[in-house]
């Protein structure tokens, strides 16, 4: 069992009060009794979301959509379990809906993860979607810096000087000032 998979069972262990059923979905070898946890009604969250885990993490694509309602929850932890599936089930939908995810001003709340995973991702639609996310924290007043540092230190990795404007409108927040100097020394090299 990976670091990953240990953490979640762990979590979900407790929610779901141990017992056989949460055993079962925690071993069981068989995909499509994974993927009839993520079909069939009255599930309960720990189980779905413990399912398309492993599926995810096993190249399973039936992930997909649960994976993506996961990444988009308002429980952190949820949203990193299903931001690691994601990276890992490699499936080319991902970088869209991760996207689409982060730049949602309706649920900005809950970007931090969208964006961390279109850092890791890599894909063409990473760094566009991570400017206009950090143009829209540098409002005043913005409460989400914490989204606005992930963009700042995400386009720093993904190293595309398009993304230096923004980053240089950001040097003058104090919680990013840091992030945003590190990340124009690689965009401006």
């Amino acid at each position: 069992m990976d670091e990953e998979l240990r953490s979640l069972a762990s979590r979900l262990r407790d929610e779901a009060g141990g017992g056989p059923a949460y055993e079962r979905l925690l071993t069981t070898a068989d995909p499509d009794e994974l993927v009839s946890v993520l079909t069939e009604p009255c599930r309960p969250l720990w189980a779905r979301e413990l399912a398309a885990f492993r599926l995810g993490c096993a190249g399973d694509r039936r992930a997909f959509e649960s994976l993506v309602l996961l990444l988009n929850h308002r429980d952190p932890e949820r949203c990193m379990s299903a931001a690691h599936a994601l990276a890992e089930l490699a499936d080319p939908r991902t970088p869209r809906a991760a996207a689409a995810l982060a730049t949602n001003e309706l649920r900005v709340a809950y970007a931090l993860f969208p964006v961390r995973l279109l850092t890791r991702l890599r894909a063409p639609e990473s760094v566009p979607a991570l400017i206009t996310v950090l143009g829209r924290r540098l409002a005043a007043g913005d409460p989400h810096w914490r989204v606005a540092l992930a963009c700042v230190e995400g386009l720093g990795a993904l190293g595309d000087r398009r993304a230096a404007e923004v980053v240089r409108a950001a040097l003058p927040h104090p919680r990013l000032e840091a992030a945003a100097s590190a990340a124009l020394a690689r965009l401006e090299t």
